[in-house]
């Protein structure tokens, strides 16, 4: 694996109350190889040149405990936003274990974002970080059907294999749920489709499944999608052209009763959909042994 060089690793947000409740972001890699035909980082306007080519940072744990080290708000990381951290080379490097390791010595609480059932290999430092800190856990999960996550997502685990590690991180105790993000129009925006994932979702014990209802297409993520269509969905991409024309925001047809079709069964099951319910029910009041001295 490449790797390249990097001056910071924690980056702080602005948008955390909208977004899970996060306080800083890191990507610990460059780039991602599960192969996912909708994805927006392959965009140019993230300027990641061979998106399909995972690249490393150079002493990325040198640099993470620098920062953390300095940092007097013991915020909640978020991890994966941009490239999945949990990729075939994580096996061998471990970046992303040390990156736990340190958020758990200084006291940090962790988001990730993933579609890999390698965080099974982490759940000791997820139960660990968890016992000081906050912790949620976000598997992407598109589709109900091992075989159309096959077509969609060619070189990560199957849906079936993620319910189940999001079933294993929640009987471990760490908070953990489903993205249903993209919902891809034509392709996975099925009453009967949305209905099983959230079934499935109760069966696995997820507490929460989020949503946008659609995808975004842009720049080059377009004409990737669009022959990624051509080879899978022959004669969809036109049905695309005519419908959205170069919107970015391609929400799915029909979004407000679909949107209703997953309330309603997230209801019937006691999940959480809502932004605001989730963070408030992961996040915990943390007291600092600071703060503890003081008394």
């Amino acid at each position: 694996m490449e790797f390249v060089e990097a001056k910071t690793i924690l980056t702080k947000v602005r948008y955390g109350d909208d977004w899970y409740g996060v306080d800083y972001n890191m990507n610990l890699y460059r780039g991602c190889c599960h192969g996912c035909i909708y994805c927006d980082s392959r965009s140019n306007c993230y300027h990641i040149e061979n998106f399909d080519t995972v690249k490393g940072k150079k002493n990325a744990l040198v640099i993470l405990e620098r920062e953390l080290s300095k940092k007097k708000d013991h915020g909640v990381v978020g991890i994966g936003s941009m490239s999945d951290t949990y990729n075939p080379f994580e096996k061998q490097y471990e970046v992303t274990r040390g990156a736990l390791k340190l958020l758990s010595k200084y006291d940090f609480g962790v988001a990730i974002d993933t579609k890999s059932d390698m965080i099974l290999r982490d759940i000791d430092l997820l139960k660990e970080i968890s016992a000081k800190n906050n912790v949620i856990i976000k598997f992407t999960i598109t589709t109900p059907d091992d075989d159309l996550c096959r077509i969609i997502e060619p070189h990560v685990c199957v849906s079936s294999k993620r319910y189940a590690a999001v079933r294993a991180l929640s009987e471990n105790g760490i908070f953990a749920g489903i993205m249903m993000n993209p919902v891809l129009p034509f392709i996975t925006d099925g009453d009967e489709d949305i209905r099983k994932l959230v079934r499935l979702a109760h069966e696995n014990k997820a507490s929460f499944i989020q949503t946008y209802m659609g995808v975004t297409l842009r720049e080059n993520q377009r004409d990737y999608y669009y022959r990624k269509l051509d080879e899978h969905f022959p004669g969809l991409k036109e049905k695309y052209i005519r419908y959205y024309g170069d919107r970015y925001n391609c929400s799915v047809p029909d979004y407000e009763r679909l949107y209703r079709v997953l309330t309603e069964e997230c209801d019937r099951y006691g999940i959480l959909y809502n932004m605001s319910d989730i963070i408030k029910a992961y996040k915990k009041e943390i007291i600092r042994d600071e703060q503890l001295a003081l008394f």
